[in-house]
This record gives C-alpha cells, structure tokens and sequence, in this order.
C-alpha cells in the first residue's frame, strides 16, 4: 500500500470544501441539490472554492435528477461556463431510456471539456451491460475514472463486481481509476484496498449530521486513517 489512495468527498459550498481539506481529502466532488442526488453547482460556488481551496475539484455536470441527458446544449454551456470559472474537472453520466449508454450526449459535453480529465459516475451502476459501456467510452478524451458501488444497491450488493473489475484492471475499457462511492462504509474499505482499488469517494459519511450539516472534518479525517490503512 505504498501508493496514497485517492479520497473523494462531495462538498456543497466553501465551508465543506475547507473541512475537507481540514480532514486530509484529496479531492472534492462539488454539487448541488443532493435531495436530487446531485446536479450542476451555480458558476460563483466554483468559482468561490476554487478560490478557497488548492485541492482538485470535480464539478457535476447533471441537470436534473435521473441519468437522462436532458438538455444537452444546456450542459455543454454549462461546462463552458463553469471551465471560464476555473472548474478543470468534471463529472458525467448519460444513459437513454432503455438503461443503455446515450454515447452521442456524452460524446457532445466532452467534446466542450476540450480535454479536461472526468469521471463517467454512478449511471454505470445502472446500465444493464456494464462491459459494454466501458468499451464504448474506452477512447474518449478525459475520462480517468468511475464512480461506482458495483451495483444501483449500493457497495454491500456490488462488492463481487468491484473486485471482478479491479483484477481486470489495464485490459481495454479498464484502464481507468475504479472510484467506489455509494453506500461505502469503512468496513468495506480494507478489503477494497487488498484487491488494488486505491480511490474511495464519500458523501453522507463526512456528514455525521445529516445534509443539512456541512462536512465534519474529524469524519473526513478517520476515513483517510482507514484509506491509508493506519
């Protein structure tokens, strides 16, 4: 375990991005709205941690609650909008009505990143032919991660298809950081790290108050000691 490993935490504003940081996180998911599971920050949230903070940030790209691609012009001026705010990270996810990858939607908003590195999140968790969607996004610029639980219930019923994927690491279509997120606890986490995943993505974990609370530095902090295996 030499290699320090990746830790994620979803802030919603500044406050939670300084306890992040405060708690040893390596990076922040930044989003609005969780009672919608997340969707697009407005531009002068981005801009207002990214002035606060030095740690990475990833910025959601997501219009509405659900894995369709909505508005697509919408989200590619969003992401320009937030990339002239210094936002040089993203996440993104579309499928179609038939649970399948939408690859012209995704294809479209990358195409506005220009190059800029991102994460494909938890609509791979549910897609009904995971591999397939991995192969169909394999050449895409930028896309250095998945968000995943291993499954749409959560780690606890994903945790054989995460470990099914991390021993197939560096074959065409997994090549990218596997990011475990979604009902992940701390005990799930040593485990995790003996099969090689090395980035874990937290949410409601570094909230011991609820949502309506911000992150609590001293829950982020216990996660990185777990994380580093200490």
């Amino acid at each position: 375990m030499s290699k320090r490993a990746v830790l994620e935490v979803i802030a919603l504003d500044v406050e939670d991005a300084l306890a992040a940081r405060a708690g040893g996180a390596d990076r922040l998911e930044l989003v609005t709205d969780m009672a919608a599971d997340g969707l697009t920050p407005a531009v002068p949230t981005v801009a207002g941690i990214r002035e606060a903070v030095d740690l990475p940030v990833r910025v959601m790209l997501r219009l509405s609650d659900g894995f369709g691609a909505g508005d697509v012009p919408r989200v590619v001026r969003s992401a320009r909008e937030l990339r002239g705010a210094g936002a040089e990270e993203f996440v993104l996810g579309f499928l179609d009505a038939h649970g399948e990858l939408d690859l012209g939607a995704v294809e479209r908003v990358v195409e506005a990143l220009d190059g800029c590195r991102w994460t494909f999140h938890r609509a791979i968790d549910h897609t009904a032919d995971r591999d397939a969607l991995r192969k169909q996004l394999a050449d895409l610029p930028g896309l250095d991660t998945y968000l995943t639980a291993g499954s749409a219930a959560g780690v606890d019923a994903g945790l054989a298809v995460l470990l099914a994927e991390a021993a197939r690491a560096g074959e065409p279509g997994y090549e990218q950081q596997l990011l475990v997120g979604g009902g992940l606890r701390l005990d799930h986490v040593p485990r995790l790290r003996a099969a090689g995943i090395d980035a874990f993505h937290i949410g409601g974990a570094a909230r011991p108050h609820g949502w309506e609370a911000p992150v609590a530095a001293d829950a982020v902090r216990e996660w990185r000691r777990v994380v580093d295996g200490r």
